[in-house]
């Protein structure tokens, strides 16, 4: 595959950075919320015959808010891509979002169904649409107080102990968990801006989708969960969409974050997650599911 070239966007409050990977193919989008590019580089290589293009959202890695503000919002991140889409100038492209990244390609969708071909919505945890809305959306609410109140090892290891546990979530989840336990910082440094624990976890699990916009869109919108990440939030969050839109979730091989590079220390099964991609993205609605 081509080396990647960097270029960056201004957008209203923030300066993107983007790779694009150039190919014969339409373009293909890899997108995450709040990890950046870096995340999806071994997916990528699995599509020489597409031009591929990742990102670093707003306040993540490369990427710097002019804003000053301390909170990122879907709808923001939504205006992001709509640009980068834009300044592509390659007419409607296909887009693999995981995680937050989903979240945010569907608020995309819905705001401009016509720059999307496909979008394969990979575990988005949508907690304000789950059957436990309310005790989901506390505990995400309690990732960042805690974070606020008592730093990123804290934080850190209340939002694992969230997006770990299966089934419908509690009320009460029980004592706070210990940091050292996950491997995490014990002290608190006194910093209060990380990416994900204070800028995008609460506005990105709150977010209240536009169902009916995505119903009537243009874009094929395929849900896809992990087959090793059942009863997790995020994988129940992506079931609660499908269901919204009417359609069955497509189940992709692993986990949650299986598609991502060994650095980011989970299990690796990123040729079986590429050839799946592949095969949705090829396939029509109905074998897709969609």
């Amino acid at each position: 595959m081509t080396a990647p070239q960097t270029h960056t966007l201004e957008t209203a409050g923030a300066v993107v950075t983007y790779d694009v990977r150039p190919g014969d193919g339409p373009p293909l989008l890899l997108i995450g919320s709040p990890m950046g590019a870096s995340g999806f580089a071994s997916l990528a290589a699995h599509f020489p015959d597409r031009t591929v293009v990742t990102y670093d959202p707003r306040g993540a890695d490369r990427s710097r808010r002019t804003d000053g503000a301390a909170e990122s919002t879907p709808e923001e991140h939504a205006d992001d891509l709509s640009r980068l889409i834009t300044e592509l100038d390659a007419g409607p492209v296909d887009v693999f979002a995981s995680s937050g990244g989903a979240v945010n390609a569907l608020v995309l969708v819905a705001r401009h169904p016509e720059q999307v071909r496909t979008l394969v919505a990979h575990e988005p945890p949508a907690a304000a649409l789950v059957p436990d809305r309310e005790p989901a959306l506390a505990a995400s609410r309690r990732v960042r107080e805690t974070y606020q109140r008592s730093g990123f090892g804290a934080g850190m290891a209340e939002f694992i102990r969230l997006v770990m546990h299966r089934g419908p979530v509690p009320a009460d989840l029980g004592p706070a968990p210990d940091p050292a336990a996950f491997g995490l910082p014990t002290e608190d440094d006194g910093s209060r801006d990380d990416v994900l624990l204070a800028q995008n976890i609460v506005s990105c699990t709150h977010h209240e989708h536009d169902v009916e916009a995505l119903r009537s869109a243009s874009t094929r919108i395929v849900v896809a969960v992990g087959e090793g990440s059942a009863g997790e939030l995020a994988h129940r969050g992506g079931e609660a969409v499908a269901e919204r839109l009417g359609t069955t979730p497509v189940v992709f091989p692993g986990d949650h974050g299986s598609f991502l590079d060994s650095e980011y220390g989970q299990p690796a099964d990123v040729d079986a997650v590429a050839g799946r991609l592949r095969e949705v993205l090829a396939g029509d609605r109905a074998s897709a599911g969609g």
